[in-house]
């Protein structure tokens, strides 16, 4: 895929990241307006305020999303998000004052530095207070610190990740960018099914293969976390709809893909007010998001330097 574009206009993403514990956070900060839809597999997510995202809930806004390490443990990297976006004005109106829409998932990196630290909300405030526009750092880096592909074979065995992104622009003109925490159970595969990251033992590429011969009881929670930014102008079902697409993505980029020791969950959030024009361009973007969503896991496993 081509050099990354900057996400649409409006969105500002920025990171908290402890090199020492080994974990950090991420946060994605929406323009005014922008909808919300979510996508949940695999048997373990780490998550807060996804049904609120669900086509049945009564608002359809969305304020910020919040990426994070340390487990449950690190949910609460959201309350600092929801704080500074309160300080900001920033948030849904209610009789009482405004509340931030603030959805959250984790990744498990307990075991990659100090299972002690863990992005809290003084982390989440600073991940705001860093959120800028522009083609986001990417590598070992906020909720991608203590990340790790192919953990199969146990931790030792792993290779390190991160956090990715990739853009893509439709023939329609809307955006879709993906910015991706990859921390999979399973290996990391290239388009043409070669290895990017994954177990090391597994010499002849197939973690599956290296099981059979080796079982060892997965142990260590997982998880791949994808946030799509477009300025395509969805409303809420149309969100949920694109992101249940863009796990295709995830499906194409990792093996085995949404096991019962994954959480992976697709967020999408869509800021444009131009109406789309018509069916087609809903399923052009959902054909743009499972395949900048892959392309995002994929520089996660090998990033490129963010220079743009």
């Amino acid at each position: 895929m081509s050099k990354p574009l900057a996400p649409p206009t409006g969105f500002r993403i920025g990171h908290w990241t402890d090199k020492v514990g080994m974990t950090g956070c991420t946060v994605v900060i929406a323009p005014e307006g922008t909808r919300g839809g979510v996508d949940v597999r695999g048997g373990g997510p780490g998550t807060r305020e996804t049904d609120v995202m669900g086509p049945l809930a009564g608002t359809d806004r969305v304020s910020a999303v919040t990426l994070a390490g340390g487990s449950a443990y690190g949910l609460a990297a959201a309350d600092g998000v929801m704080a500074w976006l309160e300080g900001q004005g920033i948030g849904y109106p209610t009789p009482a004052g405004i509340v931030p829409i603030v959805p959250a998932a984790i990744v498990y990196d307990l075991a990659a530095g100090d299972p002690r630290a863990r992005p809290d909300a003084a982390a989440g405030r600073a991940a705001c207070e860093a959120a800028r526009e522009g083609v986001p750092e990417r590598g070992a880096v906020g909720a991608g610190t203590g990340t790790a592909a192919g953990k199969g074979l146990g931790r030792e065995q792993a290779t390190a990740t991160g956090i990715g992104y990739a853009t893509e622009r439709g023939g329609f003109g809307a955006m879709v960018a993906a910015l991706v925490v990859a921390n999979p159970f399973g290996d990391v595969l290239d388009e043409d099914g070669s290895v990017l990251a994954g177990a090391k033992a597994a010499r002849t590429g197939d973690m599956l293969a290296a099981l059979e011969e080796d079982p060892l009881e997965a142990e260590e929670r997982n998880t791949s976390l994808v946030c799509l930014m477009t300025d395509a102008a969805l409303d809420k079902a149309a969100c949920a709809r694109v992101a249940r697409a863009a796990s295709a993505g995830v499906a194409r980029a990792v093996e085995p893909v949404f096991t019962d020791v994954d959480g992976d969950v697709v967020f999408c959030l869509a800021s444009g007010e131009r109406e789309p024009g018509g069916r087609f361009e809903v399923l052009q973007l959902q054909a743009l998001a499972a395949r900048v969503t892959a392309a995002a896991i994929r520089d996660a496993a090998a990033p490129s330097p963010a220079s743009e």
